[in-house]
């Protein structure tokens, strides 16, 4: 089992010495240690492909040696994606495995489909939030409820973009691509959900102190509640689609009357 982000990196300075850092792409751990030095890029945004041939790279280095080190050739791949993508997006991801990797097998399945069967229930409503895009699926021995489907585009990667937009004001600076994911390790790592934001608003809110890569001191104040209360309100950015918890609400209302109660019985949360 592999896990690392799914960015690649190039070099933004010219090389000037031997020796130096080699290579023109960097991919997983490599592209962690060194993304001071390189421009980083992410191939999928809003759970759609915009970059093929990153996406394409970025395969490539999972079977490499550095991780799974096999063929594709030798095993059947099981590919997630998020609920409503576009069918281009599916038949070119089929076209790269079948065509470039020659995998013998390809089964493309819905991400909150396999996260209910990993809790061991068949039925129940789950809502999937990611670094890219946030779907509530109700599901029903096993069958996603398509007309239930709801989607936000909306996700981990908005609310690091909100906290560094919030730490700007409080005399914070993140510009580039590199420190974009310093301030997304500040999120998963001193960022809580308030329960009653407004309440919170008015009190003294105890600073977190992070350490960043330089060894300067970062303090977070309200900043920390703020940042995550985007996915509740997604007016704080300027757009007009509807809270988690209201689309939550709406999708098990599209259901049918009678598995309303089950599916309000058995939500399932998950993503990362």
């Amino acid at each position: 089992k592999y896990c690392f982000p799914n960015y690649v990196g190039r070099p933004k300075h010219v090389r000037v010495m031997a020796g130096a850092l080699e290579g023109d792409l960097f991919i997983g751990p490599k592209a962690e240690e060194h993304r001071g030095l390189l421009s980083v890029r992410y191939p999928m945004e809003h759970g759609i492909v915009k970059d093929w041939n990153d996406m394409e790279r970025i395969w490539q280095y999972v079977y490499s040696k550095e991780q799974l080190q096999t063929f594709s050739e030798e095993h059947p791949v099981l590919l997630t994606e998020a609920p409503l993508n576009p069918s281009k997006n599916r038949e070119k991801a089929a076209e790269i495995f079948f065509e470039t990797f020659n995998v013998p097998a390809l089964f493309i399945s819905m991400q909150a489909v396999l996260s209910l069967y990993a809790t061991g229930r068949t039925t129940g409503v789950v809502l999937d939030s990611g670094d890219g895009v946030t779907h509530v699926v109700p599901i029903y021995e096993g069958f996603a409820i398509p007309h239930s489907i709801m989607r936000v585009d909306i996700a981990g990667r908005d609310v690091s973009r909100y906290l560094r937009l919030l730490l700007r004001k409080e005399g914070y600076n993140f510009n580039t691509s590199a420190e974009f994911e310093v301030v997304r390790t500040v999120k998963e790592r001193a960022c809580y959900l308030s329960l009653n934001p407004q309440k919170d608003e008015t009190l003294e809110t105890e600073k977190a102190q992070y350490v960043l890569p330089d060894g300067s001191t970062l303090n977070i104040g309200p900043a920390r509640f703020r940042a995550p209360e985007l996915l509740f309100r997604p007016d704080l950015i300027g757009e007009e689609s509807s809270g988690i918890h209201e689309v939550l609400a709406y999708a098990i209302q599209k259901s049918d009357m009678d598995l309303r109660r089950t599916l309000f019985s058995t939500i399932v949360l998950c993503g990362g």
